[in-house]
C-alpha cells in the first residue's frame, strides 16, 4: 500500500518553491552558526589555553552549562525566556544564534586542545626570537594548534549543521519545518521524511569532504 501511493518526485516538483526557500534558510542558519562558533570557539579556547584572568573561569562555566543543557532547552530559553527580560528576538535570530552558542561551547574545547598541544619549544623559539606574547599566539600557537584542533572542530560543524533542525520546535521555516508542514497537509510523510535524510546526508557530505581537503592541505609536514 505504501510503495503504491508513494512518490517522492511528486511531492518535490509540486513543492520545490517553498522547499528551496526552506533549503535557503537551512543553509543560512548554519553558515552564520559555524561562522559564528568558529570566532568565538578560538577566541574562548584561546582564553582558557592562555588562562587569561577572569575571561578563562567564565568560559568554563559557559562551556560546562552549554555542554550539559539539550539543545532544544536552549532554543526555548533564548526563544520564549527571553521575551520574559523584555529581550524579542525573531525566530531567525533565535535560530543561528542558539546553534551557534551551543557549537562554539565545544568548539572552544577543541581549539583549547590544539592550543595546549603545541610545545612548549616553539613558543620558546619565538620568544628568543623576539616575538611578544601576543605575536607568538598568532605566528606559532594559532597555526600549529589550529591544525591540531581541525579534525575535532569538523565534527562540531556537522553538527552544527544537522542541529539547524531542532529550530522546528519554534517553526522557523528551514527545510525541516517546511518539508514537515507540507506532509501535514499532503500526508506524503514518507515522501519528506526521505527528503530530509537525503538533503542532509549530502549537505553533511559536502561539508565533511570541503574541510578534510583544508585539512589535507593544511597538514602538519610530520603528519604528511
Amino acid at each position: 500500500m505504501l510503495l503504491a501511493t508513494y512518490d517522492f518526485w511528486e511531492f518535490v516538483s509540486e513543492n520545490r518553491e517553498e522547499l528551496w526557500q526552506g533549503f535557503l534558510n537551512t543553509l543560512k542558519v548554519a553558515a552564520l552558526a559555524i561562522a559564528g562558533s568558529f570566532v568565538i570557539g578560538l577566541v574562548l579556547g584561546a582564553a582558557r589555553a592562555h588562562r587569561i584572568p577572569v575571561i578563562s573561569q567564565l568560559t568554563a562555566i559557559y562551556v560546562e552549562v552549554i555542554r550539559n543543557t539539550p539543545i532544544l532547552v536552549l532554543i526555548f530559553m533564548i526563544y520564549y525566556g527571553l521575551p520574559q527580560l523584555g529581550i524579542l528576538l525573531d525566530a531567525f535570530t533565535v535560530a543561528w544564534v542558539s546553534v551557534m552558542l551551543w557549537g562554539a561551547a565545544f568548539n572552544s574545547e577543541n581549539f583549547r586542545a590544539g592550543f595546549l598541544a603545541v610545545s612548549n619549544r616553539h613558543r620558546e623559539a619565538a620568544l628568543a626570537l623576539g616575538f611578544r606574547p601576543f605575536a607568538t599566539f598568532l605566528n606559532v600557537t594559532l597555526p600549529i594548534g589550529g591544525r591540531i584542533a581541525l579534525p575535532s572542530s569538523i565534527n562540531t560543524y556537522i553538527s552544527v549543521l544537522k542541529n539547524t533542525s531542532y529550530v522546528y520546535a519554534i517553526s522557523y521555516f528551514e527545510l525541516t519545518t517546511t518539508a514537515m508542514n507540507i506532509s501535514a497537509l499532503t500526508l506524503q510523510t514518507m515522501e519528506a521524511l526521505t527528503l530530509l535524510a537525503v538533503v542532509y546526508l549530502a549537505l553533511v557530505w559536502s561539508l565533511s569532504a570541503a574541510i578534510r581537503t583544508l585539512e589535507g592541505r593544511l597538514a602538519l609536514p610530520e603528519t604528511r
